[in-house]
């Protein structure tokens, strides 16, 4: 499993109707160009014909390569911008006359990062803190040191982490934000090896960069200590 720290967006349900007039597709096409410059309105209104018509939402975009939008629901969209980055987008209900977009557009060279960003549904961009009041920080994500841990070895191994990169993905089936630890990416293979070793991580040189490292699940083992795989903190929705 991969280490991640996860947000729920706390929503509100709205009737069908109002739904129906605020589906994510509709704000996806009426998105201005300069949210996402990848992508034209044309490429943005094709994804959804495409989808809809089951057939392979691949178009090409403002700067001659591929892009592909891979899902598609009422409160949901994914596209594979670039073989490199992506881009997601939730429809969120506040009450039952106000919703707000959350874009998350993620960068992997090789190691991903993400931004996230709010939205209202006429795309006025939000302040971020109302409804993410903190990001994850470094402890959230590497555990204290054990005793059987040489302190000069951990905080040798805390000094190779000197970038915080976490690649963030919405969920599809429920309001879920959840934060992958990816600054092991973009470190060397050796210096990766001995940070997973020192902060009970398991690296897999034959993974894909974004999954190479885990985190093993809540519990004693020897004596050391193991942190939680999930820390769970709640968005705040007004």
């Amino acid at each position: 499993m991969i280490r991640k720290l996860s947000a729920f967006l706390i929503l509100a349900f709205i009737g069908w109707g109002y739904l129906q007039a605020q589906e994510a597709k509709t704000c996806f096409k009426n998105m201005p160009d300069s949210i996402c410059p990848l992508l034209s309105a044309v490429n943005r209104a094709d994804f959804i014909d495409f989808l809809e018509s089951k057939m392979k939402a691949e178009v090409t975009n403002s700067f001659g390569g591929k892009s592909e939008m891979t899902e598609l629901s009422p409160d949901y969209i994914h596209v594979k911008m670039t073989p490199q980055s992506s881009w997601q987008m939730k429809l969120l209900s506040i009450n039952d006359s106000t919703k707000v977009i959350c874009v998350v557009a993620t960068v992997c060279a090789p190691a991903c990062d993400s931004h996230v960003k709010f939205y209202t549904t006429d795309w006025k961009e939000l302040v971020a803190s109302s409804y993410l009041p903190a990001l994850p920080v470094l402890d959230d994500f590497i555990a204290e040191a054990a005793d059987t841990v040489d302190v000069y070895e951990y905080q040798d191994a805390r000094r190779q982490a000197d970038m915080l990169l976490m690649k963030a993905d919405l969920s599809a089936k429920d309001a879920t934000l959840a934060f992958t630890f990816t600054t092991t990416d973009y470190m060397g293979k050796e210096a990766a090896e001995k940070l997973a070793q020192d902060f009970g991580l398991i690296y897999d040189s034959q993974a894909p960069p974004r999954r190479r490292y885990v985190r093993q699940k809540t519990g004693r083992h020897r004596g050391r200590r193991r942190t939680s795989l999930r820390h769970d903190s709640l968005l705040q929705l007004p």
